[in-house]
């Protein structure tokens, strides 16, 4: 498969996992790689967390590592990326509430890019307008969330992931070997 310039983007107290393994998974088969973060710069960290299921009724939350960023959202052009990364964890909750994050995020559908987006990354998801009637997997808290923007909420194993097009979602981090496969299947194609 050739290189591809994937754009990630993130934010603070996004999960230490759907950040970390996607970010590394694709550099380490040949990807670039842009991690950016509304309001910092390249070489800034953004905190993660550590979200686990452990037998209570939601996931548990503790703090991750810092998760170094290596581009600046401010200079970043999505029609210089050929597909996005949208990671979980808290960050998409006020990632949706920046203008200039819709906007990217759009543009990548706009365009038919591939995007692959894990866990609460469905908020961003909602929140650009861009699942109506795509079939997408998210958290289980964040279902009312995708049907209310017209999306077919996928109530998959939470080590499984669903692709509808360019557009490849999972539950939560148990997932990014079927995620992360089914997403490299989109790039390469």
């Amino acid at each position: 498969m050739a290189a591809k310039k994937i754009l990630m983007i993130t934010g603070d107290f996004t999960e230490d996992y759907e950040t970390m393994v996607p970010f590394q998974t694709l550099l380490a088969v040949g990807h670039e790689v842009h991690a950016v973060c509304p309001g910092k710069k390249a070489g800034q960290t953004v905190a993660t967390s550590i979200h686990d299921f452990e037998g209570d009724q939601t996931y548990s939350e503790k703090r991750g590592h810092n998760f170094a960023l290596n581009a600046t959202f401010a200079d970043i052009d999505p029609a210089d990326y050929d597909a996005l990364v949208i990671p979980g964890g808290r960050a998409p909750e006020y990632l949706r509430l920046d203008a200039q994050v819709i906007s990217a995020v759009r543009h990548f559908f706009e365009a038919g890019k591939p995007v692959a987006a894990i866990c609460h990354g469905a908020q961003l998801l909602a929140a650009a307008r861009v699942i109506e009637g795509r079939t997408v997997s998210a958290y289980p808290a964040c279902r009312p969330e995708v049907e209310l923007a017209g999306g077919t909420y996928a109530d998959i194993a939470i080590d499984g992931a669903v692709t509808d097009g360019k557009l490849v979602t999972a539950p939560a981090w148990p997932a990014h070997p079927a995620w992360l496969s089914q997403f490299m299947s989109v790039l390469a194609a």
